[in-house]
């Protein structure tokens, strides 16, 4: 399997921000966003084996699968180790590709409808949360008939200060007026963790 990092961090957003977990973070994504943040150029080979022991270095039994798209790459052999070694497994997706979601605990699906020139729709059948980079521009209509158990909505980070104040304060006024929505925001860029 190709493996950008695997690294001990708090989760950073969404529903599970502040909890301890390691973090699988796969090479390659079948979309290509402005703002990714994901060096795709660094990439190891790595067994599901490898992986498994490289993620029980550290304390947390909560793995958090990420790219990238782990979608590419994820397959049961993998999940079945994890859960295996009592592991509560957290995906992040895009959701273009389907996944095996019986085989993981929760799934955190971030569309990218509107930031890709890439044509793509929904191939997954069940959604935890669904987690939504917001510019400000968004039309959240593209959102309303996607069925989870939480939205979340996260101000993109453009790199540039006062955008990124202009498009928090438009998230917040976003959710406030849809209370379904909570604000995500990126607490490990914020605290300047990994």
């Amino acid at each position: 399997m190709k493996i950008n990092e695997i690294f001990y961090s708090l989760q950073g957003e969404g529903f599970h921000t502040g909890t301890p977990a390691v973090f699988v973070r796969f090479s390659g994504c079948n979309l290509r966003c402005p703002f990714c943040d994901t060096d795709h150029h660094q990439v190891g080979e790595m067994s599901p084996q490898e992986i498994l022991a490289e993620a029980g270095r550290y304390p947390s039994r909560h793995v958090v699968f990420t790219g990238g798209e782990p979608a590419l790459q994820l397959n049961t052999e993998l999940l079945d180790l994890f859960h295996s070694a009592g592991y509560y497994i957290q995906i992040e997706t895009n959701g273009t590709l389907p996944v095996p979601y019986e085989s993981i605990d929760w799934i955190t699906c971030s569309p990218k409808f509107e930031f890709t020139d890439t044509p793509a729709s929904l191939k997954i059948q069940r959604i935890d949360e669904l987690k939504v980079v917001f510019d400000g521009r968004n039309n959240m209509s593209l959102y309303d008939a996607i069925a989870c158990r939480h939205y979340s909505l996260q101000p993109c980070d453009t790199r540039d200060t006062d955008r990124n104040t202009a498009i928090t304060a438009a998230a917040i006024d976003y959710c406030l007026r849809n209370p379904r929505w909570r604000l995500s925001l990126q607490t490990h860029k914020l605290l300047s963790i990994q």
